[in-house]
């Protein structure tokens, strides 16, 4: 009998913890997540929001990645605390660097899913994650990216001219009401890319509560276009739930009224 996919809805999937090692020395706390008794397909590689706005590898819309797309996509994902970042799972050493340190983070990430024959690498970035990106990711294991709610905070001119030149494709999809960065100031910004694909959301905002959906579609569009989309909304197997109480108090992707520690969190209007 087919069960309707909620957001806590965890289905089949070979999930294992693992830990990434930077060149500086820490060890990072993460998780990846395989299709049961296959090959995935493609590989996701996903950089969080802010950690000092609540961002960590359960930010929802990635808690929700591995929860769905390696049985739904045959997709993997690969999810990881950046240095000094705390979850569920743990705390990644270090401290955050303000997207300095953390372009060790990105290159421990890239290296891992190498190491372990993952294919088909796509980068996935979100808020402060689209940063580490831009200003990293284009790394020859790299097939792609994709850019959540691009601030571009962090990225440099020079780090835009660096994508261009590479011809990798690279996808941001940005709310309609986006706190930082709306569509058309976008499409400016990434007119410097030219292979670069701006996809406004219409009714969406940066932290895409209620929206986690539509991103997952547009992502399996672009990283396994074998697969139909929208993706189905019920499921005919086996599926566990997940305890979403437990990130109550240390996302603001999921809560944004939840006060967290660090500088002061801006609201999602």
């Amino acid at each position: 009998m087919s069960k309707s996919i909620r957001a806590s809805s965890i289905l089949p999937g070979h999930r294992e913890d693992i830990e990434l090692h930077t060149a500086d020395g820490l060890r990072l706390v993460g998780e990846l997540a395989r299709p049961v008794d296959r090959e995935p397909a493609a590989t996701l590689v996903c950089l969080h929001p802010l950690p000092t706005h609540g961002g960590m590898m359960d930010s929802h819309v990635f808690r929700k990645a591995a929860w769905r797309l390696p049985a739904l996509a045959d997709v993997a994902v690969l999810r990881f605390n950046t240095r000094g970042t705390s979850s569920v799972r743990g705390t990644s050493e270090g401290a955050f660097d303000s997207a300095v340190g953390e372009r060790f983070d990105v290159a421990a990430a890239i290296e891992y899913a190498e190491f372990h024959e993952l294919p088909d690498i796509w980068l996935l970035g979100w808020s402060f994650g689209t940063d580490l990106v831009l200003r990293y990711g284009c790394d020859p294991a790299v097939a792609g990216a994709i850019l959540l709610s691009p601030p571009l905070r962090f990225a440099e001119p020079a780090d835009l001219a660096n994508w261009a030149e590479s011809g990798k494709p690279l996808t941001a999809l940005v709310p309609e009401f986006d706190d930082y960065l709306r569509p058309e100031q976008a499409r400016e910004r990434f007119a410097a890319i030219p292979q670069a694909e701006v996809v406004g959301v219409a009714g969406a905002k940066h932290l895409w509560v209620g929206d986690a959906e539509t991103v997952l579609d547009e992502v399996v569009r672009r990283v396994n276009p074998a697969v139909p989309v929208p993706l189905p909304t019920t499921w005919d197997g086996p599926m566990e739930t997940g305890d979403a109480s437990a990130y109550a108090d240390r996302t603001v992707a999921a809560f944004a009224d939840v006060p967290v520690s660090g500088p002061q969190q801006r609201r999602a209007e």
